[in-house]
């Protein structure tokens, strides 16, 4: 009896592996095992960044905090450390988007934990 082989399913795993790697530069988008090592590169850098996007966010929210509150002589801790003592709930993302865009706002808030 002849072997059988799922041509289809074994098609479409390398279609979907070629078309992600559309793009790519030379054999990386043409030859599928390198493409494929090349994919799945890229999928693991993907999974790491959506981590570290995260951490570059909230490092960037604080230094933004940090420079409008240090225009009215308070440092980032102590904003931080008097927001937590009034139950000011106000998130870090909010607080970096006040200090850049929304001046009168953030002084309020300063003025408020002072």
């Amino acid at each position: 009896m002849p072997r059988s082989v799922n041509v289809v399913a074994a098609r479409r795993r390398r279609k979907k592996v070629l078309n992600m790697a559309k793009g790519y530069w030379g054999s990386r988008s043409k030859v599928f095992t390198i493409a494929k090592n090349t994919v799945e590169k890229g999928l693991q850098y993907a999974y790491r960044d959506r981590k570290a996007k995260k951490r570059e966010f909230r490092a960037l929210w604080i230094q933004r905090i940090n420079a409008g509150a240090r225009e009215y002589g308070v440092s980032y801790s102590q904003l931080i450390g008097k927001l937590a003592a009034k139950n000011i709930g106000l998130n870090r993302k909010v607080l970096a988007d006040l200090a850049m865009n929304n001046k009168e706002a953030f002084k309020a808030v300063i003025d408020a934990v002072k």
